[in-house]
């Protein structure tokens, strides 16, 4: 008869938190036959991806579509239609419990065990979890720390759910206001601010840098910025907020006082200045795990910290802090802590950005090699030039490639328009290949397509540097 070997621990990984990171983890360890915990103090699965950020966000930017009276590409139907908030949301809760009873599936599939409450260091692999039914103390060989993070707000900053709100209570709101003041031109700012005004509202979008979105190129951003001006959304840049002040006479809204010397009255003010780690919780000083100023880890290449055994990934560790790379950052740390074999994520992965118009990039964009001092050409293409953008009513878009110069290989890509989010996954493929212009210039697209733009972009780029294919060369 065979004897099985005494465990000497519960599982072989505890992952605390279920947003994409700690819930791909999970699978990928349960996948290589490994004894897997999730721990999540969230009534629902998914993390702040499923219940506050990328879901509903990106859900309720289609909700905006469709209740504004557009279609889905934002060209208007009816303009006589009027939008209520409790439609929007309605759409935004359906897609949430949708997406969580997937997550719910598929760790259930894979044998994980779910345990709610909320998680806490007792020392070296050793996780308490304390809800309303009492505490439980697990041990594990190792533990990942995929906890995310929540908007960062000042202490003077006066955040009431109702007037002054986060990304986290827009979700809550019963009703559109009349006019928002959004403060922060980061990702989650520029895509909100799109959202109210396509909804009517008179958006105000304040914020200390010269542009918003300052790491997407800048010939991108200022399309957005023309494109968002022209529905109602006026730009404070190179400003800043003094103060807040909340009134409720004779009805509730807000009084900034800005930096320029300036004051703005508005009904609601969304604050939207960056986020901070949820690891305060953790009990990480009975491992001796540092965190900064923010509360994110330090991990090296393979996502390890600095304590053998603790692992970390996704928001928690820093940028880029997507949920496609948080996903892939989880499955890469269970594969290394069990000594499987994987590739790295690498540099050529897109990012997303879902205003209306909805933006995305991958690879390097001009500013980053006019820094460097790289070489560099650049092929556009206008939607209006293209068949499908014609058809789709979208005469505004606008797609580049930067190539380089010497052997003509991608650089990058860079898109702002109708399906700007999918189609970049084309230059991503060549990027990650190692092709170049001469892929695009001898590759038949659908016709009509928006994959057009790569042909055109194409052809541009070939003419600027007197390139013929054919003759392999000037």
């Amino acid at each position: 008869m065979t004897v099985e070997p005494e465990r000497a621990h519960d599982y072989d990984l505890i992952v605390i938190g279920s947003g994409p990171a700690g819930q791909r983890a999970a699978v990928q360890a349960a996948k290589l036959s490994e004894r897997v915990a999730i721990v999540e103090r969230m009534p629902s699965l998914g993390g702040v991806c499923i219940l506050t950020g990328t879901i509903p966000s990106k859900t309720f930017r289609e909700a905006v579509l469709r209740e504004a009276g557009s279609d889905g590409n934002g060209v208007v139907r009816d303009a006589r239609h009027a939008p209520r908030m409790s439609d929007v949301l309605q759409r935004v809760q359906e897609v949430m419990m949708a997406e969580a009873a997937v997550i719910r599936d598929q760790l259930t599939r894979n044998g994980v065990e779910v345990h709610r409450g909320t998680a806490r260091f007792a020392g070296p692999g050793v996780v308490e979890v304390r809800s309303m039914r009492g505490t439980t103390r697990l041990s594990a060989e190792h533990v990942l720390i995929a906890v995310g993070t929540r908007p960062s707000v000042p202490e003077d900053v006066p955040v009431d759910g109702t007037v002054v709100l986060t990304s986290d209570e827009v979700l809550a709101m019963d009703r559109l206001p009349r006019s928002m003041a959004v403060v922060g031109g980061g990702v989650i700012g520029v895509e909100y601010a799109s959202f109210f005004a396509k909804l009517g509202v008179e958006v105000t979008l304040v914020d200390r840098n010269p542009r918003p979105v300052g790491f997407i190129d800048h010939e991108i951003i200022d399309e957005l910025v023309d494109q968002l001006s022209r529905e109602g959304v006026t730009f404070r840049m190179e400003d800043g907020v003094e103060s807040i002040r909340v009134h409720h006479d004779p009805a509730p809204h807000a009084e900034l006082a800005l930096r320029s010397g300036t004051s703005l009255r508005t009904d609601t003010v969304l604050y939207s200045i960056g986020r901070t780690a949820t690891t305060d919780a953790l009990g990480l000083e009975a491992i001796g795990l540092p965190t900064d100023e923010r509360g994110r880890i330090a991990v090296d290449e393979d996502y390890r910290t600095s304590v053998p055994g603790v692992w970390a990934a996704g928001d928690v560790i820093g940028f880029p802090a997507l949920a496609a790379t948080s996903s892939e950052q989880g499955r890469i740390a269970a594969c290394r802590m069990f000594e499987v074999r994987c590739d790295p994520i690498g540099r050529n992965y897109p990012y997303g950005i879902y205003s209306i118009p909805e933006i995305s990039m991958v690879g390097s964009t001009e500013e980053q090699l006019r820094k460097e001092g790289s070489g560099f050409v650049v092929g556009q293409a206008r939607y209006r030039e293209i068949a499908r953008g014609q058809i789709l009513g979208d005469d505004t878009g606008l797609f580049k490639m930067i190539f380089d110069p010497a052997d003509r290989t991608l650089l990058g890509v860079h898109c702002i328009g109708t399906g700007a989010t999918e189609l970049v996954h084309v230059g991503q493929a060549v990027l990650k290949l190692g092709g170049g212009l001469d892929y695009f210039l001898g590759t038949v697209f659908n016709y009509p397509t928006l994959a057009e733009c790569y042909k055109v972009a194409a052809y541009d780029a070939a003419n600027k540097l007197g390139y013929d294919p054919e003759r392999g060369g000037d």
